[in-house]
């Protein structure tokens, strides 16, 4: 039978079969070994499945629904934007819901931050920062920097320049070595836990940056969290020396702010933990507050205009769906949220409650750490979670958590209430218990 020949009415009786049969989820196989939950809404902070299961979403959709779901200022203006242009090209066009975003990424983001080039998602936005970085070496007249240093532990996306520059050893990338260009890998940043900063943790960095300055073009970092390369969290005081040394070594310092961008760690961005601004910072994940995909890479006026002004005169870079004007709307409705809002004191609570309900997990046999940054819990075990046991489990508990590895994490959407925080804190406490339980 020819693919024209299927009989398509029978979709929509049998689509989960042969969606499970078909579909390539993210990090799988294909049939998956876990099989994906089938969602039929998501409405706050809760995800119903088909059979009526309701989930507590502990993960604000992989870190983005910060506002929860549905949230009515980002529907209206989805709807209102539908109305009058779903999408049109960015090159040579351009619009009023672009522009706004501009003009609020411009205003919120660190002192001076003023060119904005939207991109269609967080790792997009990383192989953007990283070409305006080697585009402005070769305007300045450094033509051999083309290379990168970024920190061991480090994540920053899954294309081919963010993949290469994440940690090439023990992060999701390992099995690509021989594509990838080859990057600088610096120690990772010292845990925050492990006790104070001293400039002496950065000895061996600079070193490596010294030694090696004629070859690269920048730093890329994670401010503060480094995230799915191990959920680490790391003073603030590193980043604002790591600053000091990409100034003297003529290095850009690229910040990426996907994960940890709009509120997340306490702070607007991360990089105010250190009161640094960056060449370039990148945003994406909450910027639409989950509802649709758009990230941004955002420069100073230096790099903007030194890349601008050697041959050919532009940068060279333009996503089809740059600047998409529904993205764009949502992202605008999302910061007037977020910023309208009492976000600081919802983020605060929440670290409060997860400090308090997570405490009892460092007395667990095979947990390893437990640690607590504004909107992010992190309990990291010994060995790995059993994926198969703790989905079911999660399932009879109500909440839904996305542990990979050793960590079982939470990133909640900032409206979660109380309960629903002890619900998901005792959720992670529960599977530490039984990831260490032989049954």
């Amino acid at each position: 039978m020819t693919k024209s020949a299927l009989d398509m009415s029978r979709f929509s009786d049998d689509w989960l079969d042969f969606e499970r049969q078909h579909t390539w989820h993210p990090y799988t196989s294909v049939p998956a070994a876990v099989p994906p939950l089938p969602v039929a809404s998501a409405s706050g902070v809760t995800i119903t499945l088909t059979d009526g299961t309701e989930l507590i979403d502990a993960m604000s959709s992989w870190w983005s629904a910060i506002h929860g779901y549905g949230h009515p200022a980002i529907r209206k203006a989805l709807h209102e934007q539908v109305d009058t242009v779903a999408h049109v090209m960015f090159g040579g066009l351009t619009h009023r819901p672009a522009a706004g975003l501009v003009e609020r990424l411009v205003s919120l983001t660190p002192a001076g931050l003023e060119r904005v080039f939207l991109c269609d998602s967080g790792s997009v936005s990383v192989e953007v920062a990283m070409k305006m970085a080697c585009q402005y070496q070769v305007a300045r007249g450094r033509e051999g920097r083309s290379r990168f240093a970024s920190f061991r532990h480090g994540y920053h996306g899954d294309t081919i320049g963010a993949m290469s520059v994440s940690d090439p050893q023990n992060g999701m990338h390992r099995l690509f070595t021989g594509l990838l260009a080859d990057q600088f890998h610096l120690p990772p940043p010292p845990a925050a836990a492990d006790g104070p900063f001293h400039p002496a943790h950065l000895d061996r960095t600079e070193a490596l940056l010294a030694a090696n300055a004629d070859w690269l073009a920048g730093v890329i970092v994670e401010p503060v969290v480094q995230g799915a390369g191990g959920m680490r969290f790391y003073h603030g005081e590193y980043l604002a020396a790591l600053e000091a040394l990409c100034k003297k070594y003529g290095l850009l310092l690229i910040a990426d702010e996907i994960a940890t961008g709009f509120g997340r760690t306490g702070k607007l961005f991360a990089c105010e933990w250190a009161g640094i601004s960056p060449d370039i910072m990148c945003v994406g994940k909450a910027l639409t507050g989950g509802s649709m995909t758009l990230a941004a890479a955002v420069a100073t006026a230096d790099v903007a205009d030194t890349v601008c002004s050697s041959e050919p005169g532009v940068f060279m870079h333009g996503p089809t769906f740059m600047g998409n004007p529904l993205a764009c709307a949502a992202a605008n409705a999302s910061i007037d949220v977020l910023t309208g809002s009492d976000w600081q004191s919802r983020v605060a609570n929440i670290e409060s409650k997860l400090r308090e309900g997570l405490a009892p997990a460092r007395a667990l046999p095979g947990v390893r750490d437990v640690r607590v940054l504004g909107a992010i819990g992190v309990v990291e075990l010994e060995a790995p979670v059993d994926m198969a046991r703790a989905t079911a489990r999660l399932l009879e508990l109500g909440v839904w958590l996305r542990p990979f590895g050793r960590l079982i994490y939470t990133m909640p959407p900032y409206v979660i209430d109380d309960y629903q925080l002890e619900m998901v804190a005792g959720a992670m406490l529960d599977l530490a218990r039984i990831s260490s339980s032989p049954n």
